[in-house]
């Protein structure tokens, strides 16, 4: 037994099992590809869950890869222990109706004892109670130990969740001595303790469930195996745990780094450390795989890790950002495995600093809230429903929050909090339970049995075809008429289906008895392309003979609209840098809808470049070609893949001359000249780093321009200006004599309040010493009683003002204390509070002013008539 570093174990791992006949794949995206079932690939098997089932056909039979994999329900105890982390890599091999327990268990012991030459004294076995057959294998073919075999239950060793594939597995165990150990006569495999660690886990897929009790053999068994890959190099390394394992640790060394501190000093700190190490894993793998920024699903998961690492952060004393600097580290520490991340490495760090920038403002944001509620609700308890949601919203952990409130003399209602807490846990579980369970779940295909449809829209624009099959509610039929609304699956076809952000085509499809509109183009997992319409005329069968010819002009102008967005994504990489990556796309017949990762909005000289940039292309008259390769070869031209997307061996590359080189499967222009015009629309933002563009190409840009003119040709009629040149002009003179007004009604505002304010002394109240005026306006905006208000202060400094005003419905009350006044204790923001209650209404402000809404307006001379006695209650 070796050290054998992290890096070094995957490739042994990988290289073992294609020696063994096995097809290396790549790991798949974290990101579930059609597969709702799943948040984010949490096993090995996940994405892989379709061969098994048969539904799709495998690229081999023997498969074996290095998958990562994100796991969240148990993120709260992520840093308080050791052993719990949110990333990691799950090694596998797998059999697709091919070799079964024979080669899978000698292969598993081969690679333990020879390859990373693991002693056999320190090994063990677990077989399923009842799996005499592992046991005659294992013992009598491979050669272990009968005594270093353990038999356990149906919950330990055997693989099953609900309905499909199932059966017993076997699992390899490393023995890491006494000192491990818990120290009690019964300590053996299985235990809790930390001695015998489980690091591969074989299942013999045997049986297919039907989630009743019933297991009938399968009649071509499988192979699924998992191997942590972190778990495998703590043994190999002799520590105790992930964190220590070298690729982790030259993470947290850079955090050690960056906080002055070092691991293992303090385990506060440490925990802190453990969090950030785990969590930058976590999040620049996601953020590699396409994951963006938002308040749910996903990218709620990334942005609660990024919270979470760059809370504990300033916990180590860390006041600045700085995981986008330890986002490098994990990068060059996995970049020879997976090189998309060294691809990605400026969108990753970009989006990381942007992110944290943003948790910093809402960390203050979150003391803001939690001082509020101390001044709002003051007692001798903060609720667990207030502490969940500033852990929840803000990041803010429970014992922050203590620590802030107790220095207030306030505790937290901790009961609540973590029954709070617990609720969540739960929710989380339930919805992740039994990772790797839920990626079982799917329904069967109503066209397993249709071959996939051959697509020719590339080179032409209609084509013959055999109808293969009909859908109709959902059902296959053998026919349908006129009036029915029916899906066709046809053997070959000119329509693209939907997919790549570009919609689907439409038009009608024919035969020698029907006529069918079709509105829709998708294609499933099998590629089988269906034709979503309505039958106008006739009767469509089975078996019958069509022709495709759908319509080329809206075709036309969904590839001009598709070119665009190439064109565009260019550009706004020239304009605006090289992080600039594709987030999102929707093509059709009408516009370009572009989003793309960006912190800022775009300035009107940066869209005036791109614009600039695009028309010059699409003038230039560039050639566009579109043509397959190998996935390398595609790379070495500097072609951009979709950001986060995964890709096969061949890819399809659109190339406009050195300008643009894109992987892309959708439909084009074979000439740039052929886009006509390219407009921008708007620009905005669709979520944090993600901005959007939206534009018109060719007649729509020319119907655009058309519309915008008459629409001027409008306003210009309607100022009275003869021609569209002179609008600006006459809009700054309108402006101006605006603004004149504004001034004019703005001083007579001022006398009106001088001649009310007069009158108001004359009613006022003495309180121990401090004049109170109340007053009641109609028909008075908001602005002429802060007018108001302003000049009662400034003119007696031992005054409290309150005065309401109703305007179109509506209600405000604004306070003014005086400075005389406010050394006596009143605040005008607490009396307005006070005030505005009896009127329903709710509001605050500073010592000196303040307004607030009241929602019942027949109650404001009542809440008006209350102002002495809060005035008076105050100054007791």
């Amino acid at each position: 037994m070796q050290w054998t570093g992290l890096n070094e174990l995957r490739e042994k791992f990988l290289s073992f099992f294609e020696s063994k006949g096995h097809m290396r794949l790549p790991s798949f995206s974290l990101i579930p590809k059609d597969d709702n079932s799943l948040l984010l690939i949490n096993s090995g098997m996940a994405p892989m869950k379709k061969y098994f089932t048969g539904e799709v056909t495998p690229p081999s039979k023997r498969v074996t890869t290095c998958q990562k994999c994100i796991r969240t329900p148990d993120i709260e105890r992520v840093g308080i222990t050791a052993r719990h982390g949110t990333f990691f890599e799950m090694l596998g091999n797998f059999s697709f109706g091919d070799y079964f327990k024979h080669e899978a268990t000698a292969w598993a012991w081969e690679f333990c004892t020879k390859v990373l030459e693991l002693p056999v004294d320190k090994l063990w076995v677990t077989i399923y109670q009842d799996d005499d057959e592992a046991f005659d294998i294992w013992t009598k073919e491979v050669g272990v130990a009968p005594e270093r075999i353990v038999r356990m239950g149906k919950e330990d060793n055997f693989w099953e969740h609900g309905s499909g594939p199932c059966g017993p597995c076997s699992e390899i165990y490393f023995d890491r001595g006494e000192k491990y150990g818990c120290g009690k006569p019964d300590c053996g495999v299985g235990c809790e303790c930390d001695r015998y660690v489980e690091f591969w886990n074989v299942v013999f897929s045997q049986f297919d469930s039907d989630g009743k009790g019933n297991y009938p053999p399968m009649e071509h068994p499988n192979i699924d195996t998992g191997m942590g890959l972190e778990r495998l190099a703590c043994i190999m390394q002799g520590v105790d745990n992930l964190f220590l394992v070298d690729t982790v640790q030259n993470i947290m060394k850079h955090i050690c780094r960056i906080a002055g501190i070092q691991y293992g000093e303090d385990e506060k700190k440490d925990i802190s450390l453990r969090v950030i190490t785990d969590h930058i894993r976590s999040t620049t793998f996601m953020i590699g795989d396409g994951v963006m920024p938002s308040n749910e699903g996903r990218g709620y998961v990334l942005r609660r890790l990024l919270r979470r690492a760059a809370r504990h952060g300033r916990l180590l004393g860390i006041n600045h950002t700085f995981l986008a600097d330890v986002a490098n580290t994990v990068i060059d520490e996995n970049k020879n495995a997976y090189p998309e991340l060294d691809e990605k490495r400026a969108m990753i760090t970009k989006l990381i600093h942007v992110e944290e920038e943003s948790f910093a403002k809402t960390i203050d944001q979150g003391m803001q809230m939690l001082n509020s509620l101390i001044d709002k609700d003051f007692n001798a308890c903060l609720s667990g429903e207030d502490a969940f949601r500033l852990n929840d919203t803000y990041g803010f952990p429970l014992d922050l929050t203590k620590e802030i409130v107790a220095e207030r003399g306030m505790t937290v209602d901790e009961e609540r909090f973590h029954q709070l807490m617990q609720e969540q846990r739960e929710r989380a579980r339930n919805a992740r339970k039994n990772a790797g369970a839920d990626a079982w779940a799917g329904e069967n295909d109503v066209l397993a049995d249709v071959p996939p449809t051959e697509f020719l829209g590339y080179e032409k624009s209609q084509t013959e075809a055999t109808v293969l099959a009909i859908l109709k509610d959902g059902e296959r039929v053998d026919h349908a008429t006129a009036g029915d609304e029916i899906a066709l699956v046809l053997d070959r076809t000119t329509f693209y289906a939907e997919s790549g952000g570009q919609v689907g085509d439409v038009g009608p499809i024919s035969s020698a008895d029907a006529l069918i509109a079709i509105d829709n183009t998708t294609k499933n997992h099998a590629k089988n392309f269906i034709h979503h319409g309505v039958i106008n005329a006739g009767t469509i069968s089975v078996g019958d003979r069509v022709q495709t010819e759908g319509d080329p002009e809206n075709h036309r102008a969904i590839m001009r609209n598709h070119t665009a967005a190439h064109l565009l994504q260019a550009a706004l990489r020239t304009v605006l840098g090289d992080h600039v990556e594709q987030a999102g796309q929707l093509v059709d017949e009408k516009y370009v809808r572009f989003d793309f990762t960006h912190f800022a909005a775009l300035t009107p000289e940066e869209l005036h470049r791109v614009e600039t940039i695009v028309n010059g292309v699409i003038l230039s008259g560039t050639p566009v070609e579109c043509r397959e390769m190998p996935i390398e070869e595609a790379k070495k031209l500097g072609a951009m893949a979709l950001f986060g997307e995964k890709y096969g061996s061949i890819v399809r590359v659109v190339s406009v001359g050195d300008f643009s080189k894109e992987f892309c499967g959708g439909t084009h222009v074979d000439n740039t000249g052929k886009i006509g015009l390219f407009k921008i629309l708007s620009e905005s933002s669709v979520a944090a780093g993600v901005r959007r563009i939206e534009a018109v190409t060719g007649l729509n840009a020319l119907q655009y321009l058309n519309d915008t003119l008459a629409q001027l040709g409008a306003v210009a009629s309607a100022l009275k200006v003869t021609s569209v040149s002179g609008l600006a002009q006459r809009a700054e003179q309108m402006t101006a004599e605006l603004k004149e007004k504004d001034r004019e009604i703005e001083s007579l505002n001022a006398k009106m309040a001088d001649m009310r304010i007069n009158g108001l002394f004359e009613g006022a109240k003495d309180i121990n010493g401090v004049r109170v005026i109340t007053a009641l306006f109609s028909a008075t905006p908001s602005n002429a009683l802060r007018t108001m208000c302003d000049k009662i202060r400034d003119n007696a400094p031992n005054v409290v003002a309150v005065l309401a005003a109703t305007q179109d419905g509506k209600a405000n009350i604004a306070v003014a204390v005086g400075k005389e006044a406010q050394q006596k204790g009143l605040n005008a923001g607490k009396i307005v509070r006070e005030v505005a209650k009896v009127a329903g209404g709710n509001g605050g402000g500073k010592a000196e002013f303040a307004m607030a809404g009241a929602k019942d307006l027949t109650k404001l001379d009542e809440a008006l008539a209350a102002a002495e006695g809060v005035v008076s209650g105050m100054m007791q």
